[in-house]
């Protein structure tokens, strides 16, 4: 199951598990910790007093009581002194105890807030960075709806040399795609440039017709037998040649389903290696499996390319199945080619940076 950025507030969120960042003892503590016992209630911290001390690192779980969600997973961070005082496995060890007891539990949707990030003090991009690394880890093995909750921007930082190096390839593409769309570029001749020559071309050759044909009111057209006309239309509707449409239909480029399973059988991995890399649902990628007609959105089929570890023209091909394509007109699609461009296939690091620049997350 997939992992999800959300910005939200973690109370509201109706799941199986909430994890609180705790103090290492028994009391209520600031920000999300006081707010996760405010809708508790009293109860909470009841449960909480009688397991006691708790080592920073760890983790404890206690019921919900007043919350919606069944559990709370009291977890402590490591304040941050230098970096030199383990605090980076600390952090890390507070995701994998926490996601542990939540497996334990049967949990099928646990919500994290980004730990460590506030009055501990930890740097807000390494701490982004841990959480991201762990949960995607964690999935990688297991089968748990996760969310990592954001409350606002502010506690969401990507690294200084990361947003810059995305917001340099942004400048370099989209911007410039903005300026030639606003100041006008000589377009590509493509194949639709091609067939429209041919018509030309066509036209000249044919006495008494001025105009395009068919579309021109072609006055033979009537007179022409049906063989003749087929191959004429063929010949000018598409670059290449063509024998009738019924070769034409056979010879069609496999549909997205189709291709994605060829390709999966390519790499030798088993199917939850691939869908879990894409960070999509069992259940969705058995609906692709048992339907050839299945019509993912441009997020699903990405993800796949992103677990599929296509370069960009492969990646283009691929979701140009699906009837997506990858354009320097979009943010969101500038972000993904960088990704690809990089060979950075991780799906959960790609849908980082997204969220940071306020675009849909793909997989999930």
């Amino acid at each position: 199951m997939p992992f999800e950025i959300v910005q939200n507030d973690l109370v509201s969120l109706s799941v199986d598990a909430v994890v609180s960042p705790a103090n290492p003892a028994p009391v209520i503590g600031p920000g999300v910790d006081y707010a996760i016992h405010q809708k508790a209630g009293p109860a909470l911290l009841t449960a909480r007093q009688q397991i006691g001390q708790v080592d920073r690192g760890d983790a404890v779980i206690t019921p919900g009581f007043a919350l919606a969600a069944s559990y709370v997973i009291h977890t402590v961070g490591p304040d941050w002194v230098d970096g030199k005082h383990q605090e980076e496995q600390l952090l890390s060890s507070c995701y994998q105890k926490s996601l542990a007891l939540a497996k334990a539990q049967r949990c099928r949707s646990v919500a994290v807030p980004l730990l460590a990030a506030g009055n501990y003090g930890f740097p807000k991009p390494l701490a982004l960075q841990i959480a991201i690394h762990e949960i995607s880890r964690f999935l990688l093995e297991n089968e748990l709806q996760v969310y990592l909750v954001v409350f606002d921007k502010q506690a969401y930082a990507l690294s200084e040399k990361l947003f810059k190096s995305v917001s340099s390839y942004i400048d370099d593409h989209y911007i410039r795609r903005k300026i030639l769309d606003e100041y006008g570029a000589p377009q590509a001749e493509g194949p639709q440039s091609e067939a429209r020559r041919r018509r030309q071309a066509l036209n000249q050759n044919q006495p008494g017709h001025d105009t395009d044909w068919p579309n021109g009111h072609d006055t033979d057209w009537p007179t022409r037998n049906p063989g003749e006309a087929l191959e004429v239309l063929a010949s000018t509707a598409l670059p290449g040649p063509a024998d009738d449409w019924g070769q034409l239909l056979k010879n069609l480029d496999a549909g997205f389903a189709e291709t994605l399973l060829q390709l999966i059988d390519r790499t030798g991995k088993k199917d939850p290696e691939i869908y879990k890399k894409a960070n999509v649902d069992r259940k969705l990628f058995s609906k692709i499996r048992h339907n050839m007609n299945y019509q993912p959105t441009k997020t699903t089929a990405l993800a796949f390319a992103f677990a599929l570890e296509l370069d960009v023209a492969e990646t283009r091909d691929f979701i140009g199945r699906a009837g997506y394509a990858l354009s320097h007109s979009s943010i969101f699609d500038v972000i993904v080619e960088y990704f690809l461009v990089n060979r950075n296939y991780n799906v959960f690091e790609l849908n980082e940076v997204l969220f940071a620049f306020d675009q849909p997350l793909i997989g999930a």
